[in-house]
Protein backbone atom coordinates (compact mmCIF):
# COMPACT_ATOMS: atom_id res chain seq x y z
CA UNK A 1 0.00 0.00 0.00
CA UNK A 2 1.33 3.69 -0.96
CA UNK A 3 1.77 6.23 1.31
CA UNK A 4 -1.37 8.47 1.82
CA UNK A 5 0.81 11.51 2.21
CA UNK A 6 3.19 10.74 -0.20
CA UNK A 7 2.03 12.78 -3.67
CA UNK A 8 2.84 11.58 -7.48
CA UNK A 9 1.30 15.10 -8.77
CA UNK A 10 4.16 16.99 -10.18
CA UNK A 11 4.36 20.41 -8.38
CA UNK A 12 4.95 23.96 -9.91
CA UNK A 13 7.93 25.59 -9.79
CA UNK A 14 9.18 27.87 -6.85
CA UNK A 15 9.42 30.58 -9.78
CA UNK A 16 5.86 30.90 -10.48
CA UNK A 17 4.58 30.48 -6.81
CA UNK A 18 6.66 33.28 -5.52
CA UNK A 19 5.50 35.25 -8.76
CA UNK A 20 2.00 34.39 -7.66
CA UNK A 21 2.87 36.06 -3.76
CA UNK A 22 4.18 39.44 -5.19
CA UNK A 23 0.87 39.41 -7.10
CA UNK A 24 -0.80 38.75 -4.06
CA UNK A 25 1.11 41.34 -1.54
CA UNK A 26 1.00 44.23 -4.26
CA UNK A 27 -2.74 43.34 -4.74
CA UNK A 28 -3.66 43.40 -1.07
CA UNK A 29 -0.65 46.81 -0.50
CA UNK A 30 -3.01 48.66 -3.15
CA UNK A 31 -6.67 47.50 -1.40
CA UNK A 32 -5.25 48.80 1.73
CA UNK A 33 -3.98 51.63 0.74
CA UNK A 34 -7.13 52.77 -0.56
CA UNK A 35 -8.25 53.03 3.05
CA UNK A 36 -4.87 54.01 4.81
CA UNK A 37 -1.85 54.94 4.00
CA UNK A 38 0.32 52.14 3.77
CA UNK A 39 4.13 54.10 2.70
CA UNK A 40 5.71 57.50 3.94
CA UNK A 41 5.97 59.76 6.68
CA UNK A 42 1.90 58.99 7.05
CA UNK A 43 1.44 55.87 7.08
CA UNK A 44 -0.25 53.85 9.52
CA UNK A 45 2.55 52.04 11.99
CA UNK A 46 0.03 49.15 11.40
CA UNK A 47 -0.06 48.83 7.90
CA UNK A 48 2.02 46.13 7.15
CA UNK A 49 -0.62 43.89 9.50
CA UNK A 50 -3.59 45.30 7.71
CA UNK A 51 -1.78 44.12 4.50
CA UNK A 52 -0.67 40.63 6.32
CA UNK A 53 -4.16 40.02 7.61
CA UNK A 54 -5.96 40.69 4.20
CA UNK A 55 -3.43 38.74 2.23
CA UNK A 56 -4.19 35.68 5.01
CA UNK A 57 -8.04 36.05 4.25
CA UNK A 58 -7.53 36.94 0.51
CA UNK A 59 -5.88 33.90 -0.07
CA UNK A 60 -7.60 31.63 1.96
CA UNK A 61 -10.57 32.50 0.60
CA UNK A 62 -9.76 32.68 -3.00
CA UNK A 63 -7.73 28.96 -2.05
CA UNK A 64 -11.31 27.58 -0.54
CA UNK A 65 -13.66 29.11 -3.32
CA UNK A 66 -11.31 29.04 -6.56
CA UNK A 67 -8.45 26.86 -5.56
CA UNK A 68 -5.97 29.19 -5.58
CA UNK A 69 -5.14 32.96 -4.24
CA UNK A 70 -6.29 35.75 -6.86
CA UNK A 71 -2.17 35.60 -7.45
CA UNK A 72 -2.27 32.29 -7.92
CA UNK A 73 -5.05 32.11 -10.44
CA UNK A 74 -3.80 34.87 -12.45
CA UNK A 75 -0.31 32.91 -12.42
CA UNK A 76 -2.33 30.49 -14.07
CA UNK A 77 -1.72 27.95 -10.59
CA UNK A 78 -3.85 26.02 -8.06
CA UNK A 79 -3.51 24.48 -5.41
CA UNK A 80 -5.23 20.66 -4.93
CA UNK A 81 -5.05 18.09 -2.70
CA UNK A 82 -1.64 16.15 -2.49
CA UNK A 83 -3.46 12.56 -3.04
CA UNK A 84 -4.66 14.05 -6.67
CA UNK A 85 -7.69 15.48 -5.75
CA UNK A 86 -8.22 18.30 -8.03
CA UNK A 87 -10.65 19.89 -5.70
CA UNK A 88 -9.55 22.71 -3.61
CA UNK A 89 -9.16 22.04 0.08
CA UNK A 90 -11.54 23.33 2.55
CA UNK A 91 -11.93 26.66 4.01
CA UNK A 92 -10.33 25.99 7.29
CA UNK A 93 -7.59 23.94 5.82
CA UNK A 94 -6.97 26.81 3.66
CA UNK A 95 -7.17 29.19 6.78
CA UNK A 96 -4.48 27.18 8.42
CA UNK A 97 -2.13 26.83 5.51
CA UNK A 98 -1.92 30.80 4.98
CA UNK A 99 -1.78 31.34 8.53
CA UNK A 100 1.58 29.01 8.18
CA UNK A 101 2.72 30.76 4.79
CA UNK A 102 2.30 34.52 6.45
CA UNK A 103 4.87 33.04 9.18
CA UNK A 104 7.09 33.10 6.09
CA UNK A 105 9.51 29.46 7.76
CA UNK A 106 7.07 27.11 6.00
CA UNK A 107 7.07 28.34 2.38
CA UNK A 108 10.77 28.21 3.18
CA UNK A 109 11.19 24.23 4.35
CA UNK A 110 10.11 21.76 1.58
CA UNK A 111 10.34 18.22 0.73
CA UNK A 112 11.89 17.48 -2.24
CA UNK A 113 8.80 16.70 -4.37
CA UNK A 114 8.54 20.79 -3.53
CA UNK A 115 5.99 21.11 -0.76
CA UNK A 116 6.43 23.36 2.12
CA UNK A 117 5.31 22.49 5.64
CA UNK A 118 2.49 24.61 4.73
CA UNK A 119 1.34 21.99 2.03
CA UNK A 120 2.04 19.01 3.97
CA UNK A 121 0.47 20.39 7.19
CA UNK A 122 -3.20 21.18 5.14
CA UNK A 123 -2.53 17.88 2.47
CA UNK A 124 -2.31 19.96 -0.23
CA UNK A 125 -0.16 20.74 -3.08
CA UNK A 126 0.22 23.57 -5.70
CA UNK A 127 0.10 23.14 -9.03
CA UNK A 128 -0.19 24.71 -12.78
CA UNK A 129 -3.47 24.45 -14.35
CA UNK A 130 -2.54 22.17 -17.15
CA UNK A 131 -1.80 19.63 -14.08
CA UNK A 132 -4.79 20.56 -13.20
CA UNK A 133 -6.71 20.41 -15.82
CA UNK A 134 -4.83 16.60 -16.25
CA UNK A 135 -6.04 16.02 -12.94
CA UNK A 136 -10.11 17.27 -13.11
CA UNK A 137 -10.07 14.92 -16.41
CA UNK A 138 -10.67 18.00 -18.77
Amino acid sequence: MSNPSATSVETASWTRRILALVVDWAACTLAVSLFTPVYGATADPASGFYVLGLFVVESALFTALLGGSFGKVVTRLRVVRANGDPRPPALLLALARQLLVALAVPPLVFRPDGRGLHDIAAGTCTVTVETFRRLAGR
